[in-house]
This record gives C-alpha cells, structure tokens and sequence, in this order.
C-alpha cells in the first residue's frame, strides 16, 4: 500500500475514527531526513496520542548521545540497544514511535516492529534526503562523505527492507503535516 500525501480536507472526528481502529503502535520507519521525528510528533497530535523518537529513548537509556554511541562501541553495539529500546517502548503501547534510518534493516529489529506494530515506510528522493540532513550535522553515518552518495547508496542498499513495511507514503517538500495526514489515511485504508 503506497499513498502520496492527503489532498483533501480531513477532520477531527475522521482522525479519532481512525484512531480508534489502532490497536497497535504506528511505527514509522525509513531513511534519515524524511521526516520520521517531526511527522512522527504531528501525526500523534492529530491521533490524540503519545509520542516518542527511538533515538532520544536510546540516548536517555546511555546516557550518551547517538553520534558518542558509534564513536565508543560502534554500530553493532548500537544496533543491539536500539532493538532492546524499541521492543521496551512497544511493550509500553506509546501511539507513535518514530525509529532510527537503521533500525528496520535489522532483521531482529524489523520482524518485532512487523509482528507488534503498524509499521509506516516514510519515503522521499535522495534530493530531499540531502537538503534535510544538511540542516544538522548529528549524522554519524553522514559525516565521513559526501552526503548524496551515502544517502544514493543507502537508499539502494535499505529500500528492499523498508518496502517490508505494508504502508508506504511519500513525504515531499510541503509541509509535514500533510505527510501525517497521508499516513493516517494509509492506515485507514489498510486496516
């Protein structure tokens, strides 16, 4: 299932419809800079529900930040935590949890969000991708390169795990808020 973002008018009370059919938490998942985080906070507005960035429980967690993460134990490491930390916030039953560009390539990591969650693939080309990032430098995986190579190269090498998610919706250079509106109407359909 794939949706661009919602181009009609939709309500309050079509969002709490909606809303009341989730039973599971909405997880929102693909590349860094499409979004996840700041359409992952407006779709919990408009849901009536809470929300949590994965990145921040982790850094909460070690008490580190993500970048110190991979510089002192490296990218296993963090792979690990980050799927202990996701599994905990599922358990927990937040409304929407926005995860790492990572996260759903891990095969542990993917089928828990795919058996315990609505998993929600946020998509976007590689031009958007780059003009987001360049907005902060908190990147890891960004900072040693030029970052439309990585980003080419890492949406070839993840866009076969993502597609696993069985929402897709595109998010484009308009504003987030109609990216959360697409996601709610994906879901409706989907459910």
């Amino acid at each position: 299932m794939s949706a661009e973002p919602a181009s009609t008018e939709q309500t309050p009370a079509a969002f709490a419809a909606v809303a009341a059919r989730i039973a599971r938490p909405v997880v929102l998942v693909g590349l860094m800079g499409v979004g996840k985080s700041t359409v992952g906070r407006k779709l919990a507005r408009l849901l009536e529900r809470d929300f949590v960035d994965a990145d921040d429980a982790i850094a909460e967690a070690a008490q580190l930040s993500i970048p110190e993460i991979f510089e002192q134990f490296g990218e296993a490491y963090f792979r690990d935590g980050e799927r202990r930390v996701i599994a905990r916030l599922i358990e927990e039953g937040h409304g929407v949890i926005a995860t790492g560009g990572g996260a759903f390539v891990d095969p542990s990591t993917r089928a828990l969000i795919l058996e315990r969650a609505i998993p929600v693939w946020i998509d976007a080309d590689v031009d958007t991708l780059v003009e987001r990032t360049a907005r902060r430098n908190t990147r890891p995986l960004l900072r040693n390169g030029n970052p439309r190579e990585i980003l080419t190269r890492l949406a070839a090498e993840r866009t076969p795990f993502y597609s696993q998610a069985p929402i897709r919706v595109v998010s484009e250079n308009g504003p987030h808020a109609d990216t959360a509106r697409a996601i709610i109407e994906a879901i409706d359909q989907w459910l």
